[in-house]
């Protein structure tokens, strides 16, 4: 499963409108797409045929009264929704998002080694472990464990699922049907972990997948996400607001994995992208500004006092960003909001705006040529393996980079014009994990 030379990775960040916070509003989208197959299929559909090497859904576990009133919060369960649309692809990659903090590792290992049998190995896990009061409260909590809690439960979870998707040996299934043997069961191993947040037995009740084990993905930038990442991640999706920024993060997973003994190309670093395509930059500017006009100041208020742990609504909104307290929620976003804020010397006002776009990844408005060199420049400099696309406005804003960007990327010998396989790590470059490396008798 080798990696194409100098070519760069390309995952499509699935969502019903658009990235941009307004996107539901906007004219040319269709409410009530968030909940169609139909919808998603066609946007599966597309990223096929231009190559990208996987879809990518997020998940949050709680919606707001105010953000239901004001935007599209929550939508269809991604697991669920890969699972279909497992069945109209036939190449790229899946990629669902499922929280450490609110679930049992037997049954997460149990759904992704199953999306890895249906979609024939292209299944992969975006591994979070949450970070609101808010979605605590629906799991038996009153507020959200610690930062360092929920990595270090993260860390189990993580060694638990393993375990499982290991406890079958790739050579298992016997199927003879005339001894009436499936399985050598010398070759299916119980795990017995007990560790401080998890007993489990085991073995797991499916086969071993085509993929060995998902892609494992991660996208926490704070201290603990670095080394949790530099640990266990195959990828990593992350935002970043400029190329410097970039480039430091880029480096520290890559030192971080070889620290842990592992190749920094086992790695691979996505930054968030959430571009906005005009025939002239002058178009791309307008149609960004057409969205941000559609923007409520209410709303994107709520939603950034939420993120950064403040009542930002006692503070004018043409005053600076006040000092932030420390937080136990999302530590690396909060972090890059300040420094954001601090940098450009931005209002409130002009900071949710920043914000509006893609959530504190990087937004950028301009021609197919001039989007293309950001990537090329990231690429080519260290900053990136590739990019985790976020178009503002789903349906047209992928067609915009498809038809027009990723042209450019082939032009340049940057991007794929054919999958060279059918398995996600054979996508991205890994190697499949071997049970014949796995000293199963720890298992026994």
């Amino acid at each position: 499963m080798a990696q194409s030379e100098g070519q760069l990775h390309l995952n499509l960040f699935l969502t019903g409108m658009g990235h941009h916070k307004a996107s539901w509003r906007h004219p040319r989208s269709e409410i009530g797409s968030n909940l169609k197959l139909s919808h998603y299929v066609k946007l599966a559909r597309k990223a096929e045929e231009a190559k990208f090497d996987s879809l990518f859904l997020a998940d949050r576990y709680a919606v707001s009264r105010q953000g239901a009133k004001y935007g599209v919060q929550g939508g269809i369960e991604p697991l669920t929704l890969l699972s279909a649309l497992a069945a109209v692809t036939e190449n790229i990659g899946l990629i669902a998002t499922v929280s450490t903090s609110f679930n049992e590792p037997y049954n997460v290992a149990r759904r992704f080694a199953s999306l890895d049998h249906i979609s024939n190995g292209r299944a992969g896990w975006n591994i979070i472990t949450s970070g609101t009061d808010g979605e605590a409260q629906n799991f038996n909590f009153k507020k959200i464990p610690s930062h360092g809690l929920r990595y270090e439960k993260a860390r189990e979870f993580l060694e638990v699922t393993s375990k499982l998707w290991d406890s079958w040996r790739d050579d298992a299934i016997i199927a003879d049907q005339e001894a009436g043997i499936f399985a050598d069961d010398q070759k299916v191993h119980e795990i017995h972990h007990k560790g401080n947040f998890f007993a489990v037995r085991g073995p797991l009740n499916i086969p071993r997948s085509p993929q060995g084990r998902p892609v494992l993905v991660q996208a926490g930038s704070s201290a603990d996400g670095i080394d949790f990442a530099g640990q266990y991640a195959e990828a990593v999706f992350t935002a970043q607001q400029t190329l410097e920024d970039a480039q430091r993060f880029y480096q520290e997973i890559k030192a971080r994995a070889t620290a842990f003994g592992r190749s920094p190309e086992s790695v691979k670093v996505l930054p968030g992208i959430c571009p906005i395509i005009g025939k002239t930059e002058e178009e791309a500017r307008e149609k960004e500004a057409q969205l941000h006009h559609y923007t409520n100041t209410e709303f994107s208020l709520h939603q950034l006092s939420n993120r950064v742990g403040v009542d930002l609504s006692a503070y004018p909104l043409d005053g600076p960003l006040p000092p932030l307290p420390a937080t136990d929620g999302h530590q690396s976003r909060t972090k890059l909001i300040q420094e954001l804020a601090r940098r450009e010397k931005l209002t409130i006002r002009q900071l949710l705006l920043r914000l509006a776009g893609g959530r504190g990844h990087y937004t950028i408005a301009g021609t197919p040529t001039q989007i293309a060199d950001q990537l090329e420049k990231w690429y080519e400099n260290k900053a990136a393996d590739g990019f985790n696309i976020m178009p503002q406005l789903m349906s047209e804003g992928l067609d915009d980079f498809i038809t027009y960007v990723i042209p450019i990327l082939q032009e340049r010998g940057l991007f794929r014009k054919e999958y060279a396989g059918t398995c996600l790590r054979e996508h991205l470059g890994l190697k499949r994990p071997d049970t014949d490396t796995i000293n199963l008798s720890a298992h026994a």
